[in-house]
């Protein structure tokens, strides 16, 4: 189901949105009618459908399943086998996701019809923004965007992030005139597979046009707030080069050469004084909007694990608002923020009932922050287990859910692993929250404490560090087994507010840091950890006292160059909070500068349910 419309026509746009939610239930029958109808003679369908394309028998039939599940049909695309194993139109690429399947990236199946999908879902976006936010045509965004080199695969195919897979294609490069949406970054430095040289390109271009700039942003917080590491290291010299008007020596590549050239057309040494004033100040913060003046907002994903790096924004922003504008992945773009201008902590997503097939499996959140999934056997499925699923439109106000899509591409039924929790209805359509992903947790005997609840326990302790004039930058944790009981280690870089931003400064602050404020900090987090964690602390002494090991500067800089190196995407790079990998250990362990243990016992009673 391919839809599209100007998308310099926000009024058509905000119409579509209209009836896309309004006969949401309606839609999601046409696209799996639709998919089913294409695919139910491939060899996968087959083997559950023999051709048939109902709904009922396609629930009963086709299993719920996970990556390891279809991770041999992909890998006999991936070696040279035809498309037809798993979808009727042609796999043109692979696309890598974030996740990993035996150390190495998952690759998600697509096609040239889907690049045209996803283009009419970020087109979608501009209407929606200029709903809340006037004369958006009147300058340009400034996003900092990179891409990744290919990976080979025996087919031929090639095999990149979805970013890299969406910049690269024509649809990008040959994209219709938008006014609405205007970058300051000329193609030629987004496609730069340099990423320093990109990034210093990108950087430019944006103080150049500073005046121009109306929004700036990335695709993740984090990678926003790396641009931002990268401007303090490399903004002396980017003053020289605009004051100059001279690109340096050292950017080797020729598109980035020639396009910024034509943006730096001269001398101009006033806004290379002003800029210098501003990066040489005392204090960085609220440096974006001092840099950029005509800024209205910072578009970056700041929901899921990146809600962490709101204070940092916050601390650089001025005051700006952070939108978190969409909720995609490699597998399927997924929905849109209808109310952009929400606080990050309420930002809910509307699922585009075009998109995909989607299918919510129920999900109970108990009060130790486990969560169980109910799960119905069909004796007709043979060894599969059927999960008892609900449709987009039978979702409930206040459930959770994880989230199961049916693709274009070649993807049945198959776990995302999000857990969403449904938060109200837009006509229609179901809004979700992001909640987590699933899976990702620390455990040392019988506790579990996932993503979610690492972030609000860390959220709960680094507000002891403001008294000392640190932020908390960048975390991971890992399972320390090493000695009985064993104990959850936390690795935090720090960064002074205010001061010398030198390595050799910081360090000696690190050095000096209060040891009894940072027990303390390991204190908070665990007492603001669960129910079973305190448990296991207190009463079953199964787990020993909390660590937090306060890391060098650059330490986190270092293990995204090791992951970035062993496959993972610049563009879709986000810290893991929790690390698996000796290597990365290595990394992290050779830079520690402090070691902190909680001195005290969390509190812990047994559960009573309330009345």
């Amino acid at each position: 189901m391919l839809l599209g419309y100007d998308p310099n026509d926000s009024e058509a746009g905000l119409k579509l949105l209209e009836d896309l939610t309004t006969d949401a239930n309606q839609i999601q029958g046409q696209v799996l009618r639709e998919i089913l109808t294409q695919n139910a003679r491939t060899e996968y369908l087959g083997c559950f459908l023999d051709g048939r394309v109902d709904k009922e028998l396609f629930k009963e039939k086709v299993p719920v399943v996970n990556y390891e599940d279809i991770k041999p049909y992909i890998e006999r695309i991936a070696n040279g086998e035809r498309s037809e194993i798993i979808s009727s139109q042609p796999i043109t690429e692979l696309l890598t996701s974030s996740g990993t399947s035996g150390g190495q990236p998952k690759l998600m199946p697509s096609t040239a019809e889907d690049l045209h999908r996803k283009t009419f879902f970020y087109n979608l976006l501009v209407p929606v923004m200029n709903k809340y936010i006037d004369g958006l045509d009147q300058g340009k965004g400034m996003y900092l965007l990179l891409i990744k080199p290919e990976i080979s695969t025996p087919s031929g195919l090639r095999a990149r992030p979805v970013l890299t897979s969406y910049y690269k294609s024509d649809n990008f490069r040959n994209r219709r005139y938008n006014r609405y949406n205007v970058y300051t970054s000329p193609d030629e430095t987004i496609l730069c597979s340099d990423s320093k040289q990109s990034m210093y390109c990108q950087l430019l271009c944006g103080l150049v046009q500073r005046d121009e700039v109306l929004r700036v942003g990335a695709v993740f917080a984090s990678a926003f707030l790396r641009a931002i590491k990268f401007l303090e290291d490399h903004w002396r010299e980017l003053c020289s080069n605009i004051r100059t008007g001279q690109i340096s020596d050292w950017i080797t590549d020729l598109g980035c050469r020639c396009s910024v050239s034509s943006i730096l057309r001269e001398p101009d040494p006033d806004l290379a004084d002003s800029i210098h004033k501003e990066c040489g100040g005392e204090s960085w913060e609220g440096i974006i909007k001092k840099i950029w003046p005509r800024t209205k907002y910072i578009e970056v994903i700041v929901t899921g694990s990146m809600a962490q790096y709101i204070p940092t924004l916050e601390f650089y922003s001025g005051g700006l608002p952070l939108i978190s504008t969409m909720y995609a992945s490699s597998e399927c773009f997924f929905g849109i923020n209808f109310k952009p201008l929400s606080k990050p902590s309420d930002v809910s997503y509307t699922l585009l009932p075009n998109m995909a097939y989607f299918e919510f499996l129920p999900v109970e959140n108990s009060h130790s922050g486990e969560t169980t999934q109910e799960v119905h056997y069909n004796g007709n499925s043979g060894s599969h287990p059927v999960k008892r699923t609900v449709d987009l439109v039978d979702v409930k106000l206040g459930q959770y859910y994880e989230l199961i899509v049916t693709t274009f591409t070649g993807l049945y039924r198959y776990r995302v692993g999000d857990i969403l929790m449904v938060t109200g209805f837009y006509n229609n359509a179901p809004q979700f929250q992001f909640v987590q992903r699933q899976n990702v947790i620390l455990s040392i005997d019988t506790d579990k404490t996932s993503e979610a609840d690492l972030l609000k326990a860390v959220t709960e302790a680094k507000k002891l560090l403001e008294p000392l004039g640190f932020l908390l930058t960048e975390y991971t944790s890992y399972p320390d087994t090493s000695s009985l009981p064993g104990h959850y280690v936390l690795f935090w870089e720090l960064k002074p507010k205010v001061g010398n931003n030198h390595i050799t400064a910081v360090v000696d602050e690190l050095m000096g840091l209060d040891g009894e404020i940072m027990e303390e900090c390991c204190s908070r987090v665990e007492e603001s950890l669960d129910y079973v964690y305190r448990r296991c602390r207190a009463k079953d002494k199964s787990i020993g006292s909390l660590e937090i090991r306060v890391v060098r500067p650059g330490t986190f800089d270092a293990l995204m160059d090791y992951c970035v190196s062993q496959g993972s995407s610049v563009n879709q790079y986000k810290t893991p909070r929790c690390i698996k990998s000796k290597d990365a250990l290595t990394i992290l362990e050779s830079r520690v500068a402090g070691r902190f243990f909680s001195k005290k016992v969390p509190f812990w009673e047994p559960y009573k349910m309330g009345g």
